[in-house]
């Protein structure tokens, strides 16, 4: 997903966007990933019921952490607000 979005991206808008938009893509499958494998255990522990806490869950800590995570590495590559 993320070499298809690069490709796209280097041919519509240039290739330092792309690569942002690649690269967040690619931490952030990896980042969700490894969200959704651990929130079920760890609600588990805090005495929760993981079945109906962690889909929710898991959607808005993806979503804000890949937020985070695009405008990080767009701040980062791109030197966008760095003086």
């Amino acid at each position: 997903m993320a070499l298809a979005v690069g490709v796209l991206g280097i041919i519509r808008v240039g290739w330092q966007v792309a690569g942002v938009v690649s690269l967040t893509m690619l931490v952030l499958v990896l980042m969700g990933s490894l969200i959704g494998m651990s929130l079920p255990f760890l609600l588990r522990r805090l005495g929760l019921d993981p079945a109906t806490a962690s889909g929710p869950l898991v959607t808005s800590l993806s979503d804000i952490v890949g937020v985070l995570i695009y405008f990080s590495l767009a701040t980062w590559l791109l030197g966008i607000g760095m003086d």
